[in-house]
């Protein structure tokens, strides 16, 4: 358990915990059935709000990895120091992600390999490694160059029976090498057809946390210089208005689409991340205006922490069998609660967004408490 350290970036802190609440929002409706449009994922593709969450969250390890980095070596740390750092938080994520996926039942034999958790340590893996070995000018040309040898590899790799260039869940690239390498190892949503956190598309990811890396690498040199008015979040906004062009443009070829994590996908979602974070940035590190933000930033310093608790709980409700009301018939805990504690007076679209946000401020509460007594489980 370790403190904040104090000179932190407050607003980064705000803008993962906004990430995060954002996961658990999306992800525990009172009903799948009964959801508003923007708390949905674009069918296919195409962005929501929703579709924003998780590029947020590894546009935020990409800056947090600038910061630390420079923070460690500033206390002497060796290269060789940095990367143990580095491997060893990877799996331990990836192994948090493998618990989550396997709980409760354990049958290793159908275990999901790759998830939400599974990414962020392997991104997090490649890029800490990057940068690490490499100048940040090669890791600019690799942050390009995953981003347009993906597109190329999806437009002109054929796939069996479908040719090159398809991007249809059955037919892309990414999908048919996940099939191939995964198998039943992957996410049961998708009817085994592919999986929104496969391997190819990982590639891409990557590049989305090397954006945040130089984000992070800005803000340091611009903090450092002693600039804290108007100019960075006016740059980072600016900039981040140029990305979200840029990926509409960049749609018409290589369509915006989250389970592929397409290249476009990663200039407009960068681009929203920027503007997001130029604003948080403006208005707490700036204006000093933090008072707002604080369930973010209490978020934000459990944000792995949070993520793997709420995961697990639901898994646990959902699992819980109990009386539906009437004769021998049963029901899952989980909706037993959203029904007799939300729908009943609330109807089943707004009962379902009650219950998302009831879970969010229970978290809240819990996490309130653990920052009240300084405790930050660091993964």
């Amino acid at each position: 358990m370790t403190a904040p350290s104090p000179g932190r970036l407050m607003s980064l802190d705000a803008f993962r915990g906004l990430a995060v609440a954002g996961m658990i929002l999306v992800n525990n409706p009172g009903s799948w059935s009964h959801i508003y449009g923007p708390l949905r994922h674009a069918p296919w593709h195409g962005a929501t709000p929703t579709d924003l969450v998780f590029p947020f969250f590894l546009f935020a390890v990409g800056v947090s990895l600038s910061f630390s980095f420079a923070a460690r070596t500033a206390r002497g740390d060796s290269r060789r120091d940095l990367w143990t750092q580095v491997v060893r938080r990877a799996l331990v994520i990836y192994g948090l992600g493998l618990f989550m996926a396997a709980f409760p039942g354990f049958d290793l034999a159908t275990v999901r390999l790759v998830g939400v958790l599974a990414r962020i340590a392997l991104v997090y893996l490649v890029a800490g490694t990057l940068v690490l070995c490499l100048s940040r000018r090669a890791v600019c040309a690799v942050m390009l160059a995953l981003l347009f040898g993906y597109w190329a590899l999806m437009a002109w790799v054929p796939v069996p029976g479908f040719g090159p260039g398809d991007l249809s869940p059955e037919g892309n690239l990414a999908a048919h090498l996940d099939r191939m390498i995964l198998g039943v190892h992957m996410w049961s949503g998708g009817g085994g057809v592919y999986d929104p956190e496969g391997l190819l598309s990982t590639l891409p990811a990557v590049s989305t946390t090397l954006s945040g890396l130089f984000t992070g690498d800005y803000l340091r040199v611009r903090r450092a210089a002693g600039d804290s008015g108007l100019g960075p979040p006016r740059h980072l906004a600016a900039a981040g208005a140029v990305l979200v062009l840029a990926g509409l443009v960049w749609d018409i070829l290589f369509p915006i689409n989250k389970p592929l994590w397409t290249s476009s996908y990663v200039l407009f979602t960068t681009g929203w991340a920027l503007v997001v974070l130029a604003s948080l940035y403006w208005l707490i590190d700036v204006r000093g205006w933090r008072a707002w933000a604080r369930p973010f930033l209490v978020y934000g310093m459990n944000a792995i922490t949070v993520f793997v608790a709420s995961g697990l709980v639901a898994k646990v409700l959902v699992r819980w069998r109990v009386p539906a009301g009437s004769g021998d018939a049963t029901t899952s805990l989980y909706n037993r609660i959203y029904e007799i504690g939300f729908a009943s007076w609330a109807g089943p679209l707004n009962g379902s967004l009650a219950f998302a946000w009831a879970t969010v401020l229970l978290w809240l509460a819990i996490l309130w408490v653990m920052h009240a007594r300084r405790i930050f489980i660091k993964v």
